[in-house]
């Protein structure tokens, strides 16, 4: 099979690993990215909580509850990765 924007020929072989390459680039990027925008986001609410829950003890499940929140997001781009995957 030729490119026809480059003019190089590329066998069966070739094709299917670029496939399964791009299949892992895409994969590890949605685990990256949701990971960094995690981390952006408990960046402040973390911040946020510990000062809550050191003025006033009773807030320290609610303030736990939203540290944990974001962390789904991370869950879903590894599940996001898992079906690109397999």
């Amino acid at each position: 099979m030729v490119d026809v924007t480059t003019g190089v020929v590329m066998t069966e072989e070739m094709i299917k690993a670029s496939q399964v390459g791009m299949k892992a680039i895409g994969a590890g990027m949605a685990v990256g990215l949701t990971g960094i925008g995690t981390g952006l986001a408990e960046m402040s609410i973390g911040a946020a909580a510990v000062g809550a829950a050191a003025e006033n003890k009773d807030m320290f499940g609610l303030a736990l509850l939203f540290t944990v929140i974001p962390e789904t997001i991370v869950i879903f781009g590894l599940v996001v990765a898992l079906l690109l995957l397999f």
